[in-house]
């Protein structure tokens, strides 16, 4: 598909074609047949040029004289006062959809339409009453007038850089690195790298796959495919790493805004490109930050646990103990020790059937069910059935009810295939 750009004569070649490059710009570059150059042109001059931008490179088509920029019209007894322009931001920054942020913008740019945050009834006629007293708007039991929202999403939810319920996280992005790559390019690498940028070798093959169907539909060449893709496989590792180290510029910028689970990702990300040496420090100082930030999280999940047990609060600290910072993090030894001993003489007989269920609801969660002893179960014959059903979770339970000790789970061994427990 051609486009129109404005590119600069820099020299004359003596063959009688010109160089040239986007007006006032290193690149792109190329060179351009002087039988397209209008007549009396010379170096400098600016031009209005049809190119079409291929995977080989750039291809000038026509060129015409560039139209004079106007004036702006003067008035008398008016000085027009110029100053520096303003440079944009290397990091942009994109609010979602429905932020505060935004809703807050709207208000003071005189939007009169309702924010997220105002209420949902104003402007809407009022609740009409049907026959019989019956509901026949919009509105939802309650006195909600908005739609109803399915699924589990309203709930709030807690911990380290997780959104409250109406708030949308802000997304960050930057293209420092990634343009200073495509700077220091060729203006035939240009287009293959920006394919990497979009999908990697796969993105890149769909395109020479396009191209070679829209240039044998036009009775053209087909384009060199496998000196494309070499061209790509030797770019790839530049591309990568520009695109990682724009991740990680975001992720230091943000510091403690970031949310955790992104910046796990960019570190794994890390030990998938061929760092350079500014590559490697940013890798080791968001790999510290991981550290600070996970080994606060798992102090602060164990102070909540200790806390509670101190406290006499049995049923928070195991509600604590079932959602650790990490799918991986497990308690101390002498903590789980404590949290199961707490655990097993609050169940006793004596305690109501309720609290006694609620309490082992909570145990069979918690990642020290096995080694919960209660003391007791109280003579109700809810609590004595659920005491069965959890006596595989719990074998004290079986011994209370002078049933068999069921054995502890199988050790899942994978080694290419699922293995029995008796090694069979």
């Amino acid at each position: 598909m051609s486009r129109r750009i404005d590119i600069e004569l820099t020299s004359q070649i003596g063959d009688g074609s010109w160089t040239w490059r986007a007006a006032g710009a290193r690149q792109p570059k190329g060179v351009v047949d002087g039988a397209l150059v209008p007549p009396g042109q010379a170096v400098g001059a600016i031009l209005r040029a049809d190119v079409e931008v291929g995977l080989e490179g750039i291809e000038v088509l026509a060129l015409t004289p560039a139209k004079p920029a106007r004036s702006p019209e003067k008035v008398e007894g008016r000085i027009e006062v110029k100053g520096t322009p303003k440079r944009a931001p290397d990091v942009s920054v994109i609010l979602a959809p429905g932020s505060e942020k935004r809703s807050r913008r709207r208000d003071e740019e005189g939007d009169d339409r309702p924010s997220r945050g105002g209420s949902r009834g104003e402007g809407r006629p009022a609740r009409r009453e049907g026959p019989g007293g019956g509901r026949t708007g919009g509105e939802r039991p309650g006195g909600s007038s908005g739609p109803r929202r399915s699924g589990g999403g309203g709930r709030p939810r807690d911990g380290e850089g997780r959104p409250a319920r109406g708030e949308r996280p802000v997304v960050p992005t930057s293209t420092v690195h990634r343009n200073a790559m495509l700077g220091a390019l060729r203006p035939e690498q240009i287009p293959v790298a920006e394919q990497l940028l979009r999908g990697g070798l796969p993105a890149v093959r769909q395109a020479i796959e396009a191209q070679n169907v829209a240039a044998k539909a036009a009775g053209k060449p087909a384009a060199a495919s496998a000196a494309l893709l070499a061209m790509a496989e030797e770019l790839l590792p530049a591309v990568k790493l520009a695109d990682w180290k724009d991740r990680a510029s975001v992720a230091q910028i943000s510091g403690k805004e970031y949310r955790l689970r992104d910046l796990r990702a960019v570190v794994a990300a890390s030990r998938t490109v061929i760092l350079d040496e500014e590559g490697r420090g940013m890798a080791k100082a968001l790999h510290d930050s991981l550290d600070q930030r996970t080994t606060a999280l798992r102090d602060e999940w164990l102070a909540r646990i200790s806390n509670a047990l101190n406290d006499g609060r049995i049923l928070q600290a195991l509600e604590a103990s079932i959602r650790p910072p990490e799918p991986g993090t497990r308690c101390p030894a002498d903590l789980a020790v404590r949290l199961a001993a707490a655990a097993g003489e609050a169940m006793t007989a004596e305690l109501a059937p309720e609290e006694w269920l609620k309490l082992l609801d909570t145990v069979v969660a918690s990642p020290v069910r096995r080694t919960v002893k209660p003391v007791g179960i109280p003579a109700d014959e809810v609590a004595q059935q659920a005491a069965r059903h959890a006596a595989g979770s719990v074998p004290a339970l079986a011994k209370l009810l002078g049933l068999r000790i069921p054995p502890p789970p199988p050790r899942r061994v994978i080694t290419g295939q699922r293995l029995s427990a008796a090694g069979g």
